[in-house]
């Protein structure tokens, strides 16, 4: 199936990037996209006052806190859950958020440039590994949760910022038909350009909503996503799945339909895209 999707998966936001045609990002976007080939011709979506803006909201870390991930798939709208691997409730979020025809990513840990210890120390993906480690980590990660149909980053500032590393981690994620969402954990992230070069459909975070933030600057940076919608057609806002997250996001959400903006998953937001 990942194939599949991954073969039949169009552009999203407002810069695509297309093996041989030294595309160049022109100024912020909400994601980017290197299709596979050979791919048919792409098909954009009616334009049209009536169509709608899309935000693709993912609540990353969930699979390791049971009692809140449940709280979580009660969540009054759409959603993509970016899951752990191997944590005690991994595996059903997956399964029941795909059940709520939600999107499932992999939350891959990777090296991050500061020391920081939680849970996913022993399988983080790190810089020195060959390509066949990085390949038969994710493959472990990714048979665990087979629900997954792309994957993004936990942590992983190193990492991501490292291009030997990040191209193994593209060239794997191409032979499991998976696609890459950068959480963009530092600006020196080459992600994109290693999902561009490996010929994967990629996207990054516009907007990030910590719970550590006060309840006036998660409303402004809930406010930040929703007009990056609005402007460019397509957002992806990326969240802790925390209770105080959640609480925040349940308010919100009805502002959506005021907006003319609609959650969507993911997996939606790739394939409603088009070429700018």
């Amino acid at each position: 199936m990942g194939g599949a999707f991954l073969a039949g998966l169009l552009a999203a936001g407002v810069a695509i990037f297309l093996p041989g045609r030294g595309d160049r990002e022109q100024g912020p976007v909400s994601s980017s996209f290197a299709p596979p080939s050979p791919l048919p011709q792409p098909v954009s979506p009616p334009a049209g006052p009536s169509l709608a803006s899309r935000l693709a909201i993912v609540v990353d870390d969930l699979g390791y806190e049971p009692s809140l991930d449940a709280e979580w798939l009660k969540l009054p709208g759409k959603a993509t859950v970016a899951v752990l691997p191997f944590g005690p409730s991994s595996r059903k979020v997956a399964e029941s958020a795909r059940a709520r025809g939600w999107g499932v990513i992999l939350h891959v840990p990777m090296e991050p440039e500061s020391p920081a210890s939680d849970r996913t120390e022993r399988f983080r993906i790190r810089r020195g590994m060959s390509g066949e480690e990085i390949e038969s980590l994710l493959n472990r990660m990714a048979e665990s949760l087979p629900q997954a149909t792309g994957a993004s980053n936990h942590m992983g500032s190193a990492a991501t910022s490292d291009p030997a590393t990040m191209a193994a981690f593209a060239s794997a994620l191409k032979k499991r038909g998976l696609y890459l969402l950068d959480s963009m954990t530092t600006p020196r992230s080459v992600a994109l350009d290693a999902a561009r070069n490996a010929g994967i459909p990629a996207a990054r975070r516009d907007v990030f909503l910590d719970p550590g933030f006060s309840p006036e600057e998660m409303r402004r940076q809930w406010d930040q996503a929703v007009a990056i919608a609005r402007e460019k057609g397509a957002a992806v806002l990326i969240c802790h799945g925390k209770a105080e997250t959640l609480r925040m996001i349940v308010d919100l959400l009805p502002r959506l339909k005021e907006e003319n903006v609609e959650a969507v998953t993911l997996d939606e937001l790739l394939r409603a895209g088009k070429e700018a």
